[in-house]
């Protein structure tokens, strides 16, 4: 795992960094690391979608048709991917 998602997934981080680190997901174009960051049910749906737009961003068409057919990812989740991909 790169620091980027670590630093996402850090339970003791500002909202700043989380969102930071996020981004720099997107720009360094880790696909795999944001659909897991979709996928957690322990963070905050503001930074599950935030990844979510990531994917889209990234043009990540094979994870977002993954997550949009996801049982376990939440439904709002899933049809936002499904909208996306």
């Amino acid at each position: 795992m790169s620091t980027n998602f670590q630093t996402a997934v850090r339970s003791n981080v500002s909202h700043a960094t989380r969102r930071e680190a996020i981004d720099r997901l997107v720009a360094a174009d880790e696909r795999r690391n944001l659909a897991l960051l979709v996928e957690m049910g322990g963070l905050r749906g503001e930074f599950r979608r935030r990844a979510l737009e990531g994917l889209a961003d990234c043009n990540a068409n094979e994870q977002l048709e993954e997550l949009a057919e996801d049982t376990t990812v939440d439904p709002s989740l899933r049809r936002r991917a499904a909208e996306l991909s």
